[in-house]
């Protein structure tokens, strides 16, 4: 950044500005007219998430007599918080924070669109993503095509590889190409569930996902359990949990559950994650209880999904850097 205020001006052009107001009052008109609530929560939160791949960035306020804040990676855990107090079908635009996220299609602070349908299933919310996302790419998205893919049907097709079945040295060798170094998996219990999720994090993210959605808006369900987070897993096959993601050329774009409304199952979640964060020396926070509390409350069932707002700009504008769509990306805020 300059010290000298060179960079003032606004990243984005004002022609994608204006695509950026006209898409999200589009969004507004889509839930406004399937009766979705708009909701709003806040961005400063008592407890971050546990997930050890999302990084939470911490804020202190002089009032909080010292307690350590943090800034929401997401807004999930406070809108299941409204669910459960009897809310209904509700949705959120909002701006999240996460640590360490920096590149062509990452910033620190960037937008998501968050909603959650009652009595859903996965299938039907994906009918509804590709709608929404259809409906912000113009007339091109209406053009495209759709597909739907099993979490293994999408691995053996790019890779050959079965990610549900094939030991950690066919993994191992799998990431081979991207100069993955073995050794940085031997502080875990050999053949254990983070070593092998750690190199299908790797090949979904650098081989499998670049490759999807090609001319098509491909969904991706059925993701292994232990990647399962908050959704719940599939009585059909207990190895997967009911999650997909969304693809358009290469890039992800929403992650989408059926939600988990078991407490006791979802702590037991989050202990698992802070077990790992210490093996890895992850900062370890306590739960959030009280999502847990409004788990147990009784959360209805629901499925729900995360938009990634910037990357359909970028898409539906023909950008290839996430900063020309952005005002003020996090370098020149």
């Amino acid at each position: 950044m300059s010290a000298d205020g060179a960079d003032w001006r606004p990243s984005a052009t004002p022609a994608r500005l204006k695509a950026r107001a006209a898409l999200l009052a589009r969004t507004r008109g889509f839930f406004a007219a399937r009766g979705v609530l708009e909701v709003d929560t806040p961005l400063v939160v008592n407890a971050p998430v546990s997930d050890v791949h999302i990084h939470s960035a911490t804020v202190h306020l002089e009032h909080a007599a010292g307690a350590q804040l943090f800034l929401h990676t997401s807004p999930e855990y406070a809108m299941k918080r409204l669910l459960a107090a009897g809310s209904g079908d509700i949705y959120q635009i909002c701006h999240v924070v996460r640590s360490f996220e920096h590149g062509r299609l990452h910033n620190p602070e960037f937008t998501l669109i968050e909603w959650y349908r009652l009595g859903l299933t996965p299938d039907e919310l994906m009918d509804e993503v590709a709608a929404l996302v259809r409906d912000l790419l113009g007339s091109p998205g209406a053009r495209r095509a759709e597909e739907r893919l099993s979490y293994r049907e999408a691995f053996l097709r790019e890779l050959a590889l079965d990610p549900l079945a094939a030991s950690l040295a066919e993994l191992v060798q799998a990431a081979a190409p991207l100069g993955f170094d073995p050794a940085t998996i031997a502080g875990s219990a050999a053949g254990s569930d983070a070593q092998r999720d750690e190199l299908l994090e790797l090949l979904m993210g650098a081989l499998v996902g670049p490759r999807l959605g090609a001319g098509t808006l491909t969904f991706v369900h059925g993701y292994p359990a232990t990647q399962a987070a908050l959704a719940r897993l599939d009585p059909r096959d207990p190895r997967t949990a009911r999650r997909f993601e969304l693809y358009c050329d290469g890039i992800e774009l929403a992650n989408g559950f059926h939600e988990l409304a078991n407490a006791g199952e979802q702590r037991a979640r989050f202990e698992q994650d802070n077990s790992e964060r210490r093996r890895t020396g992850l900062p370890v926070h306590p739960s959030d209880e009280r999502l847990l509390a409004a788990l147990a409350a009784g959360l209805p069932d629901c499925a729900g999904v995360a938009l990634g707002f910037d990357r359909t700009l970028m898409l539906a504008t023909g950008a290839t850097h996430i900063d020309e769509v952005l005002a003020f990306p996090t370098g020149r805020a």
